[in-house]
C-alpha cells in the first residue's frame, strides 16, 4: 500500500463510513459522521500504475472508533498494522507502534482526516469542490481538490456507497489511479478488547 496514498484514504474511510439513514445533502451527510462509535469490515485496494499491465492488489480489514482513531490491518500480500489518531499515523513493529514521518501532503492529509474523524467537514469543504447526487440507497460523491498542493496528486475522487461506502476511487495527476472497495462493512457500539488494547499502546 502506497504510504503517500494512506493517509487520504484513512480520510475517506473515515469521512464515508458513517451509515446514511435518508434522503440527504452535504450538510446531513456531515451530521452522520458522530454517529457510529466503532465500524469495522474488510476492504480491497487496487494500485493501477502505468508502468505495470497489472494492478497492485491489497486486503485487510479496519476498525474505525469515534473516540481513538483507525486501525488499517493490511493482510495481503503481506501483514502490516498501521494506527491513526491526533498523534499522527503509527506501523505496529516488533517492540510496539512506531510514528512515521509526516511531511508536505501527508500533514496535509493527516489533518483532512482528524478534521472528518471528528466531525469537522469545514477543513474538507476548504479543500474540495463537493459534488453530491443519488440517494441513500445508491450515492455518489465527486471531490475535486481546490487545494494547490492537492491539486498536485489528485484530479479527481469518487466514492459510491448505499446504507455504507462501497467504492472509492483516486485518480492521482501523473495518470496513476487507487480503487478501494470495502464490502461487509458494519457499525458496533464499542471496540474488543483486543482494539482497546491496539488503540491504548
Amino acid at each position: 500500500m502506497s504510504i503517500r496514498a494512506t493517509p487520504f484514504a484513512f480520510l475517506l474511510l473515515a469521512l464515508f463510513c458513517a451509515p446514511l439513514a435518508h434522503a440527504f445533502d452535504l450538510q446531513q451527510l456531515a451530521a452522520q459522521l458522530a454517529k457510529p462509535a466503532v465500524v469495522r469490515g474488510e476492504f480491497i485496494q487496487e494500485k493501477h500504475l502505468r508502468a505495470l499491465p497489472q494492478p497492485l492488489t491489497s486486503s485487510g480489514h479496519f476498525v474505525l472508533a469515534k473516540q481513538h482513531g483507525l486501525l488499517w490491518l493490511l493482510q495481503s500480500p503481506l501483514q502490516q498494522d498501521y494506527r491513526i489518531n491526533a498523534a499522527g499515523i503509527s506501523r505496529r513493529a516488533a517492540n510496539g507502534w512506531q510514528a512515521l514521518p509526516q511531511q508536505g501532503a501527508s500533514a496535509q492529509q493527516n489533518r483532512l482526516f482528524l478534521a472528518v474523524l471528528q466531525g469537522d467537514s469545514s477543513g474538507l469543504q476548504d479543500d474540495f469542490d463537493l459534488a453530491l447526487s443519488g440517494d441513500t440507497g445508491a450515492w455518489q460523491l465527486k471531490l475535486t481538490p481546490r487545494a494547490a498542493l492537492l491539486k498536485q496528486i489528485f484530479t479527481t475522487i469518487h466514492i459510491e456507497g448505499g446504507a455504507l461506502v462501497q467504492r472509492i476511487e483516486l485518480l492521482e495527476t501523473q495518470g496513476d489511479s487507487t480503487v478501494m472497495r470495502m464490502p461487509g462493512s458494519v457499525a458496533d457500539t464499542e471496540l474488543s478488547a483486543v482494539e482497546q488494547h491496539d488503540f491504548a499502546e
